[in-house]
């Protein structure tokens, strides 16, 4: 067997990424302004990709696979420049399907005719999937849980519609067809068309709009009245109360069925951004809202983030700040009181600029984006992130907001947050992490880490740089060069193109799971002169070394998590590294003395943010 020299195995591992045409991992612009207040760390930024009524995507219906999908890249492409994170695709707009389904009908949105399956049999949700992970986004399936059509001609619907089964489930109203939400059968269908989903595609959360109970026409009135008296075992007097006891019964079942189903997949909703006026309800937001979602759409928001039963919410939030009926500002307080510790992403109104906004002409301004996205990061881990609907508005670039967010708001990289209640558990580090500088650039190469206690193994890692004697913090996302989402087969490496001939450096690499926990780091340093340099990682100094010390809970109070303590923080000695060995001093730190919170922390929440 002919064996090849380090060098040449090396040379040989570039030339097979070279060939095979890795995609380019998530990548920062560097850091250059050391001034300016951090960034988050841990945001969440997405943005609404609607399908009905071809609103973003396919732009138009009966296009081929290869042209719906050239128009999806697009608008990805687009998002991830503008920096996002995240991405929300309606697959189900109207008991429709823009997968291979048994229950429900192709979407005549996508194929031109209901019930028409694509050319060659093609199923486009895997490709929606997969490409959405290649380029560092969440993937949330958008599903309208109780609209049936956009009309009511019922001649256009497909055979397997499950109008044409089970006609007795809907309701009509306001020219639509709509699935009575009072029926237990429809309950239970809603329910399996979704973890149908769940079971057999990769997503990453089941997400729903704020459609439930219609909202009020002028004149229009909803007949439920037999499923009311047939269908009302707890014998709740009240109409209302009993359309908003049939929505948490779906919400709650449907919470603890997708757990079970897969325990990462997340739950959440997006309703009308006003629960309730407080001239009606005390409980209420100081507005003048017209239709607020739990007397007008019996949706009771906030009783199912009191009750832990969906695990972020996206409050429509379309309004100005300085719209006089319902201003943003007063608005956002309001959910950041009432949010329970789950998740509060805003949903904002970016078509409005696209608009003639005479009743709301503040959103004619530049600023009003940036300003928005501001007031929400002055609350801190209150607010942890903004969805934009919807997508085609974020691809116009209105009032060149969307330059705003990838050149300033969203310039550098952030993670999406954690939920602890869902995960709590780090994955283990990386192994075998070697740094190689050849000439201009530096590559470095890792291998996963052992599957934690949990199951779970790496989903993508977390690739810091640091110079020498900058003080090392995984708190500062400036420092993030890249968020590296390896190919299934393919190695995880990274080659640091913007590496500074003649400049040490020091590299930090974690692994993040599905549910964004990230790992204790390994460590690799490199002199920048001497070259060829070849260098291994290390554990810094001082971190746990076990998976029960690194995923310890909130730890007993002690002096460094009192109020007013201190606790050290490392800062980075960079030696010489010699080819072939480990650097030397790579484990000496030199210790200072920084404020910490007085909030306790666990000892990630500490080392990596929230």
């Amino acid at each position: 067997m002919v064996r090849l020299s380090a060098a040449s195995r090396f040379l040989f591992f570039l030339l097979f990424i070279a060939y095979t045409g890795l995609t380019a991992p998530v990548q920062a612009q560097p850091a250059d302004d050391e001034d300016t207040p951090l960034p988050p760390k841990r945001e969440l930024r997405g943005m609404w990709i609607a399908t009905v009524e071809n609103i973003d995507w396919p732009t138009q219906r009966g296009q081929t696979p290869e042209q719906y999908r050239r128009g999806y890249l697009r608008l990805l492409d687009a998002g991830q420049r503008a920096g996002l994170n995240a991405v929300f695709v309606q697959i189900r707009p109207a008991s429709d399907a823009f997968y291979k389904s048994d229950i429900e009908p192709w979407s005549k949105w996508l194929t031109g005719t209901q019930g028409k399956a694509p050319a060659n049999g093609d199923d486009p949700l895997p490709f929606l999937i997969t490409e959405a992970h290649r380029r560092g986004l969440e993937f949330h399936a958008w599903f309208n849980p109780y609209r049936a059509t956009m009309d009511s001609v019922t001649a256009r619907l497909a055979a397997n519609h499950p109008y044409r089964q089970h006609p007795q489930w809907f309701l009509r109203y306001g020219g639509q067809l709509l699935y009575n939400p009072g029926l237990p059968e429809v309950r239970a269908h809603i329910t399996r068309v979704i973890l149908d989903v769940v079971r057999r595609y990769d997503i990453d959360a089941v997400h729903f709009d704020d459609y439930f109970y219609p909202y009020p026409a002028a004149g229009k009135v909803l007949h439920d009245e037999a499923a009311f008296q047939e269908h009302n075992p707890e014998g709740i007097a009240k109409l209302a109360d009993w359309r908003r006891n049939n929505v948490n019964v779906l919400i709650h079942d449907l919470h603890d069925s997708i757990q079970s189903a897969k325990r990462w997949v997340k739950f959440g909703i997006s309703p009308f951004g006003v629960w309730m006026n407080k001239s009606a309800n005390p409980l209420g937001s100081d507005t003048r809202a017209g239709q607020p979602s739990y007397a007008n759409l019996y949706a009771d928001s906030r009783l199912w983030l009191e009750k832990g039963w969906i695990d972020y919410i996206v409050p429509q939030l379309y309004w100005s700040t300085n719209f006089k009926l319902v201003p943003y500002p007063i608005l956002l307080e309001w959910w950041t009181r009432n949010h329970f510790d789950r998740h509060l992403y805003i949903g904002h109104g970016t078509y409005r600029m696209l608009e003639s906004t005479r009743s709301d002409t503040t959103w004619r301004n530049p600023r009003e984006l940036p300003r928005q996205i501001r007031l929400n990061r002055s609350y801190g881990d209150e607010v942890t992130g903004s969805v934009f609907f919807s997508a085609k508005s974020l691809l116009a670039n209105p009032l060149h907001t969307t330059d705003t967010l990838r050149q300033d708001l969203y310039r550098y990289l952030a993670l999406v947050p954690t939920m602890p209640w869902m995960d709590a558990l780090p994955p283990q580090p990386v192994a075998n992490l070697m740094l190689r500088r050849l000439s201009n650039s530096v590559t470095l190469s890792w291998q996963p880490g052992p599957v934690a206690a949990d199951g779970d193994a790496a989903t993508y890692y977390v690739l810091y740089r640091f110079g020498a004697n900058e003080r090392s913090t995984p708190n500062d996302p400036r420092r993030i060069l890249a968020l590296p989402r390896p190919a299934p087969g393919f190695p995880a490496t990274y080659v640091d193109t913007t590496a500074v001939p003649g400049q040490a450096y020091a590299y930090y690499v974690t692994a993040v799971d599905r549910l964004h926990n990230e790992s204790r780091p390994m460590r690799v340093i490199t002199n920048g002169q001497r070259m060829p340099e070849l260098a291994q990682g290390q554990v810094p100094a001082g971190t746990p070394r076990t998976a029960a010390a690194a995923s310890a809970a909130e730890p007993t109070a002690t002096a460094s998590t009192q109020p007013g303590a201190v606790a050290p923080a490392p800062r980075i000695v960079l030696q010489p590294t010699i080819p072939g060995e480990s650097p030397a001093g790579a484990n000496q730190l030199i210790k200072v003395k920084t404020k910490v919170k007085a909030k306790p922390r666990g000892f990630f929440s500490r080392l990596f943010g929230r």
